[in-house]
């Protein structure tokens, strides 16, 4: 993720101080930003060997793992906050890797393109996958194995009992609260494990 105003927007979730723990973390850009502004520490997962290596330049913590493969290395609720920011479209087990996140973290924050933003929805209607800043690959070149909606997520999230503590949308650097499902290019969840 290299939007700096989805950094700040997604800091704004993460408490003063917090463990930290970004999946799929890529240069660690987030988690230095949360470290410098926020004081935060903790670690971030990558697969890429190019991002793992731009994570150490930044001196970020950061431990090479395909998330497919899950995060047993953790124990539960071990972090304070779990980030997946653009991480969820590109896996297989996109449910197991949230409930994960629930697992290991107090908190979790999700945030991944919205399908269902209005000009997506025009491109489809028209007869073409969308192509937009937020979606800028062709569909047969896309890193996103997947494609979901702020609904979706919402869906996603109830269906596996966990319990939302916020979401909106952001587009062009700013929060949708209004219809983020037809007005957000980004889909932002932050939640919990339900309490029994």
């Amino acid at each position: 993720m290299t939007d700096p105003s989805l950094h700040r927007i997604v800091a704004s979730l993460v408490p003063q101080g917090a463990r930290v723990l970004d999946l799929g973390c890529g240069d660690g850009a987030l988690l230095s930003y949360l470290a410098e502004h926020k004081g935060c520490t903790g670690y971030g997962i990558e697969i890429s060997d190019d991002n793992v290596q731009a994570c150490v330049r930044r001196g970020v913590n950061v431990i090479q793992l395909n998330l497919e493969e899950g995060l047993a290395m953790f124990g539960d609720q071990s972090f304070d906050v779990v980030l997946q920011i653009d991480t969820l479209q590109n896996l297989k087990n996109a449910e197991v890797v949230m409930q994960e996140t629930a697992r290991v973290g107090k908190t979790g924050v999700v945030a991944f393109p919205n399908f269902a933003h209005w000009p997506n929805r025009w491109s489809v209607l028209w007869g073409r996958m969308p192509v937009t800043r937020r979606l800028p690959y062709q569909w047969y070149d896309t890193p996103n194995i997947r494609v979901g909606t702020h609904a979706d997520l919402l869906a996603l999230a109830l269906h596996n009992h966990l319990q939302i503590l916020d979401n909106f949308g952001v587009h062009q650097g700013r929060v949708v609260r209004t219809l983020p499902n037809w007005f957000a290019s980004t889909s932002v969840l932050k939640f919990s494990r339900a309490t029994h």
